[in-house]
């Protein structure tokens, strides 16, 4: 049973900290075992407050100086803990009982340097969303990733990565990718944990949760771009061909989606293939809108996953128009979820 440091990251949290501190308490591990850190970004709405309630039950409370966003609360709580693992959870995560053993076991294994959960969503009636043809490919390709060079990216709202893993830490860095990195470079390995699960609510709002797509593309564009040297094959092998083709080729989609539909327009009519390819595109965007004039077409599996598609790959673009254009994301503010 390694120590282990829970860090709860948190910014003007007042009405979600408390249950979040009570469901960490409860988690199935030796107390002697485990210590919890409340990593405060700065909040002003009385979380600290409430954190510091339960300095009696062990729980620790550390405070960024300056709001600078998750990743710098994050360092703080890093530099205060004294757990051989360190995990990481939001407090809009709500943690199984039985997570943190799992979770354990799989640094049983010293090629272990990291590991993520798996996202599970529940709906407004309290019930665990059903997969959905996206989410099932994203975690096949987590696990193909996981034997291979190990994953490039892990779930930011709840992760675990050895202590000497999170020594070089970003505070500019998406968590999630900089450990993943720091993985790789330490020669161990992220791998994707299917029996460890962090349950989240739906975001009830459709542009909430596309501005949550835009925002972590960004904050993901900004780290790649402060970490070019994960691209480099020469250094980081296998991971290098993973991060090129799971991230760099993943966000150059809606690019080459725009030229495609631009040079269809320029070559119809010069022959029915071109004809018949710009039909076809139209068809496929023209489902999309009318689904999202249309909430109810959303339902029927088809239609979804090409929305769905459409959705996603507009947020990347818009995401690397903000990220050409010079935008960069410093602060953060959690999903209301």
């Amino acid at each position: 049973m390694p120590k282990l440091s829970i860090i709860v990251t948190a910014y003007n949290e007042k009405d979600r900290i408390e249950p979040k501190i009570k469901n960490t308490l409860a988690l199935q591990y030796p107390r002697e075992q485990l210590e919890v850190i409340i990593a405060s970004d700065c909040s002003t709405d009385g979380t600290d407050d409430i954190a510091t309630g339960f300095a009696e039950q062990g729980v620790k409370l550390v405070r960024a100086e300056e709001r600078l966003g998750k990743e710098n609360a994050q360092l703080a709580a890093i530099n205060a803990a004294s757990g051989d693992i360190l995990v990481f959870s939001d407090v809009a995560t709500e943690i199984p009982n039985d997570a943190l053993l799992k979770l354990a076991n799989y640094f049983s294994s010293p090629e272990v340097g990291s590991l993520s959960s798996e996202d599970r969503f529940i709906t407004e009636e309290g019930k665990v969303a059903g997969e959905g043809a996206y989410v099932k490919y994203e975690m096949w390709l987590r696990s193909m990733e996981s034997r291979l060079a190990g994953l490039v990216g892990l779930s930011g709202s709840f992760f675990a990565a050895r202590a000497q893993v999170c020594q070089d830490w970003d505070i500019h860095s998406p968590s999630d990718f900089n450990t993943a990195l720091n993985t790789a470079k330490a020669g161990l390995v992220a791998v994707s944990a299917p029996d460890v699960n962090g349950y989240y609510k739906d975001l009830k709002d459709p542009k909430k949760e596309y501005a949550r797509k835009v925002r972590t593309v960004l904050r993901g564009m900004v780290g790649l771009s402060r970490h070019k040297d994960a691209m480099n094959p020469s250094k980081r092998g296998l991971f290098a061909f993973q991060v090129i083709s799971h991230k760099l080729m993943r966000w150059a989609v809606p690019w080459c989606l725009l030229a495609l539909f631009v040079v269809t327009l320029a070559l119809v009519s010069r022959s029915w293939l071109y004809d018949l390819a710009l039909i076809g595109q139209l068809a496929f965007y023209g489902v999309a809108l009318l689904a999202h004039g249309v909430p109810r077409l959303q339902e029927i599996g088809p239609i979804r996953i090409v929305y769905f598609f459409v959705q996603v790959n507009i947020a990347v673009l818009h995401a690397g128009v903000k990220f050409l254009s010079g935008q960069r994301m410093t602060t953060w503010t959690p999903s209301a979820r």
